[in-house]
């Protein structure tokens, strides 16, 4: 399966563990600490799919996403919200087009790769996003 993902994540063990597990499993990926180097990727080229987090400093997951729409680095790219909360926030209000999936952490790591699998499917050439 081609495509990329970025995880963005100001954790470090969460890094390091999908770093870990999506590389065994032969995936590409990408990793960002906070929304200011989730930008630079974006601005850099990085289509694929995001895996983002909300509760991260300065910039929260949310204001990540409106600050990727506003600067037009959304075409290419699918967002699953990966993430402690149970439920969305009322900061998703306006957004929900903008995000595919959420995942709430902990979850099983092949749930994840199961659920990242599938939307990297939809990016692939030939494939209509609905």
């Amino acid at each position: 399966m081609t495509g990329r993902v970025m995880l963005v994540d100001d954790e470090p063990f969460i890094r390091e563990a999908i770093q870990i597990f999506f590389r065994s499993r032969g995936m590409e990926i990408v990793i960002a600490a906070n929304a200011e180097e989730c930008l630079d990727h974006l601005e850099r080229g990085f289509r694929g799919i995001i895996l983002m987090d909300i509760m991260m400093p300065r910039l929260d997951g949310w204001d990540t996403i409106r600050e990727i729409v506003q600067r037009g680095l959304f075409p290419g790219n699918i967002i699953i919200m990966l993430t402690a909360k149970d439920e969305p926030d009322e900061k998703m209000n306006g957004l929900q087009e903008y995000v595919a999936d959420y995942v709430a952490k902990p979850c099983a790591p092949q749930e994840l790769l199961d659920t990242v699998s599938y939307y990297l499917g939809l990016l692939e050439p030939g494939v209509a996003l609905v």
